[in-house]
């Protein structure tokens, strides 16, 4: 579905990713993992194109995407959920929803709010309630919902349980095991080791903009050197 190949981006004189390379088979959840700066942002923003100075080849469903615009990849279907949610603060929920609606596309889950309600019950309760009048938990739901109202074939989803209360947590992760079931396609950067082992297939570990590791979460879990090195804090 996604193949990144010798990624490179920069901003600026600043080099901050050096020949990345992951990839995502359809219907698999995989988890970008690193510390904070370690580059997991930028990689999902360069994938999207919102990165000026990006190089390297990017593939989605076929199509080459590498040089294509933020809207050209996005009509393509794939979705990205940013980790500052950028929800409608004045618009409802409801209203929130429809600003993601697109046609259904072949290959993809089909999701309409009645559907999204039933992954996100919280969501359910308040249809009319303004985007601002939400907690960030909520509001990470509605982000998410959104995007998922474009039915696309992929979603990047960047840090989804980033300063969520753990109650809120579990819930995300019983929602992207959802996800899955219905054969959407995520990937997914995290800090947190724990929460992506509950959700992901494989991973790849970022640090410094340098891909250090990439395979099934078992092998992660098993490999103490890579996480000592590269993810303890």
């Amino acid at each position: 579905m996604l193949t990144v190949e010798a990624l490179n981006a920069y901003y600026g004189r600043a080099h901050i990713l050096s020949d990345v390379a992951l990839q995502a088979g359809r219907g698999e959840v995989v988890a970008l993992i690193g510390r904070n700066g370690a580059g997991k942002s930028t990689t999902f923003k360069s994938i999207m194109g919102l990165v000026d100075d990006r190089r390297g080849r990017i593939t989605f469903a076929g199509n080459d995407i590498s040089r294509s615009a933020p809207h050209e990849i996005a009509r393509l279907g794939l979705g990205y959920v940013p980790e500052d949610r950028r929800i409608f603060t004045d618009l409802t929920v409801m209203e929130n929803l429809e600003v993601g609606r697109q046609r259904p596309r072949e290959g993809a889950p089909e999701w309409t709010p009645e559907r999204l309600f039933t992954l996100f019950p919280n969501l359910a309760e308040m249809r009319g309630r303004l985007g601002g009048g939400m907690s960030g938990g909520e509001q990470q739901m509605l982000t998410i919902a959104r995007t998922l109202m474009g039915n696309p074939l992929a979603i990047l989803l960047d840090e989804p349980s980033e300063g969520l209360a753990p109650r809120i947590v579990e819930m995300m992760a019983h929602a992207i095991i959802g996800l899955k079931a219905e054969g959407q396609t995520i990937i997914l950067s995290e800090q947190n080791l724990h929460f992506a082992g509950l959700v992901s297939d494989r991973a790849h570990v970022i640090e410094k903009g340098r891909i250090r590791f990439g395979g099934t979460m078992r092998e992660l879990a098993a490999d103490e050197a890579v996480r000592r090195a590269y993810l303890t804090l």
